[in-house]
């Protein structure tokens, strides 16, 4: 088990080194998750290496929102004062990422579709 945990902070470590490297505006735990991922489909590393840990972490994730939940309830006097802006953010940004997400969907439907009838199969999204 220790062993598994050491492959992940190796991916959370070679996230933080490509953010530092770069400048990438993209949290370096998503970026290790994003190696992970690929070296995981690559073969490179095994699930074996891996899973008793993530299910373990997996299990216990709501343990990780307690800090977050905590941050929030400190900042009830803002969220009060600025309730509907939020509100108003959340709802709009929720109606655009539906948007978009749709249309993302039918575009890419649309493209393998195309691509199907006239006899392309290759491409990494048509596999």
């Amino acid at each position: 088990m220790i062993l598994q945990c050491a492959v992940l902070f190796a991916f959370l470590a070679l996230g933080e080194l490509t953010v530092w490297l770069t400048g990438v505006p993209v949290p370096s735990s998503i970026i290790g998750m994003l190696f992970l991922a690929a070296s995981l489909k690559a073969g490179w590393v095994r699930l074996e290496s891996v899973d008793k840990v993530a299910d373990f972490l997996v299990r216990n994730l709501g343990f990780f929102f307690v800090p977050a939940g905590v941050g929030v309830m400190r900042c009830f006097g803002i969220i009060r004062d600025q309730w509907i802006p939020i509100v108003g953010a959340t709802i709009i940004s929720t109606f655009i990422i539906i948007a978009v997400t749709g249309w993302i969907h039918q575009f890419i439907r649309r493209s393998l579709s195309r691509n199907h009838s006239q006899g392309r199969h290759h491409g990494i999204l048509s596999k």
